[in-house]
């Protein structure tokens, strides 16, 4: 059942919102003052009544963003997920259409799933030759002050991108559930953030280009082991933040940049450099 819908399409040469709904447990708020006025682009914060998405909560979000049009859809918070009750699941689905010249900016918060929450979102972009589409998908690993560090039951997140036929561009799974071998908290090694950030359109070739540089530049440094250490001190050292790049797409319009983090703080700090050359397009610069 649907509980949300957005319609963005160009009203007297700018970018409105010409339809919305929302029903509990989502609410959507269209705040008018963010950034300067002549900046063309509509701002959508989703918010769930309670701070978060109860156990058995099911929702699903449908976007449409016309021709020509700029949409940001973002949060207040890190979006959290509370205990399971039982086996019941936490549910998402968020769909998109984004038409021509179009471009469709996704930067939540960090969804952090509660001790034995459990949690699936589905994301499905419909895109044409020249629409463009930001998303950044992250997740932390819990509570900390509460003690909890992967102790959520289930984590699914899947990101789809879609062009014209229903020809499949980008298709992408993160899983992570409490199984053997070993618990979810052993695999991730000590990192406590997972990310991933997707840039995909011709209108945002100078932020992928940049993005690219900077993460080569990045993880040359980072990753620069001093010829001093021996072998068995080069088993131990983990970078406390490692970033990978890589493209895809007809004619390479995306990129795809996977994170893996000790620190919140390190990924927003990384999200608002990597994506400060978009300030021109949404008025504010993301995670700023």
């Amino acid at each position: 059942m649907e509980k949300g819908k957005v319609v963005v399409e160009k009203v007297r040469g700018k970018s409105t919102v010409t339809r919305s709904f929302s029903k509990y447990p989502l609410k959507l708020i269209f705040p008018t003052k963010v950034g300067p006025s002549e900046t063309d682009a509509v701002w959508i914060y989703t918010l769930t009544y309670g701070g978060g998405i109860v156990s058995g909560d099911s929702i699903s979000v449908d976007f449409t963003v016309g021709d020509g049009c700029t949409a940001v859809l973002t949060t207040q918070s890190s979006t959290k997920v509370y205990k399971s009750l039982g086996s019941k699941s936490s549910d998402q689905v968020l769909e998109a259409r984004i038409g021509s010249g179009a471009l469709f900016v996704v930067i939540p918060d960090p969804v952090t799933c509660f001790s034995t929450a459990r949690y699936s979102q589905k994301q499905v972009f419909r895109v044409v030759s020249d629409s463009n589409l930001v998303i950044v998908d992250w997740f932390t690993s819990g509570r900390h002050e509460s003690g909890e560090k992967w102790d959520f039951d289930l984590y699914r997140s899947t990101n789809s991108i879609f062009a014209q036929g229903n020809q499949p561009v980008f298709l992408d799974t993160v899983v992570l559930e409490q199984d053997s071998p070993g618990n979810i908290e052993q695999r991730m090694h000590g990192y406590q953030v997972i990310a991933m950030v997707i840039i995909y359109g011709p209108k945002l070739k100078h932020v992928q280009d940049q993005v690219q540089e900077n993460v080569k530049r990045l993880m040359s440094q980072q990753l620069h082991i001093p010829s001093t250490k021996t072998n068995s001190d080069n088993c131990s050292i983990r970078p406390a933040f490692i970033a990978s790049c890589s493209v895809f797409g007809p004619k390479g319009m995306g990129v795809v940049v996977r994170i893996a983090s000790t620190t919140t703080e390190a990924v927003y700090k990384f999200l608002h450099h990597q994506l400060a050359g978009m300030e021109p397009l949404l008025g504010v610069a993301p995670y700023r």
